[in-house]
């Protein structure tokens, strides 16, 4: 007995900022997941799957369950959930301060 298909959309990491976006409808990638096209047709998934993993300024393409709502796709899993709040790899402590162990960064700026 096969299991009902989970509506999806295409995930993937821009190859140049690292940024989690959405592949949208109209083939743009969106760093907002409420704009990402909600697939819910396997077959056409799968297809979208194809183009998204041609482009060469994405890595990483897949596919991943998400739900209707009012503003458009939500993620199911926390994995993703977590992806659509934006990297995590700012700088913090004496690092967003412009300081390192042996002093002041060259160049740095407060708060950068």
């Amino acid at each position: 007995m096969s299991r009902r298909f989970v509506p999806k959309v295409v995930s993937a990491n821009d190859l140049l900022e690292g940024h989690a976006v959405w592949l949208t409808e109209d083939d743009r990638w969106s760093p907002d997941m409420g704009e990402a096209e909600l697939l819910e047709d396997e077959a056409h998934a799968q297809i979208r799957l194809l183009f998204a993993r041609a482009q060469p300024h994405i890595v990483g393409a897949d596919l991943v369950d998400a739900a209707p709502s009012p503003t458009g796709p939500v993620p199911l899993h926390f994995r993703e959930a977590f992806r659509t709040h934006g990297p995590t790899n700012y700088h913090h402590g004496k690092r967003a301060e412009g300081l390192t162990p042996r002093g002041r960064i060259p160049g740095a700026q407060d708060g950068v």
